[in-house]
């Protein structure tokens, strides 16, 4: 396998992950009807997981793992 398969694999394991923690946090959110920390656990590790892909996803850009289409 060679880096820009790799790079595709780990960007859609991260969105897999954060649809995950998404739907978790939908659960809480319908299943506890007063404040859940899990609730809030479950949508803070989906904003990393956001900003984590975001970071990687320039990080690809840089490396020339991705290109833009022209």
């Amino acid at each position: 396998m060679d880096m820009p398969e790799i790079f595709k694999f780990i960007v859609i394991s991260i969105l897999i992950l954060i649809l995950l923690s998404l739907t978790k946090g939908f659960h809480f959110l319908m299943k506890e009807k007063e404040e859940s920390k899990k609730m809030v656990t479950t949508l803070t590790i989906r904003i990393l997981l956001s900003i984590g892909l975001f970071l990687f996803m320039f990080f690809g850009y840089f490396m020339g793992w991705v290109t833009p289409i022209q």
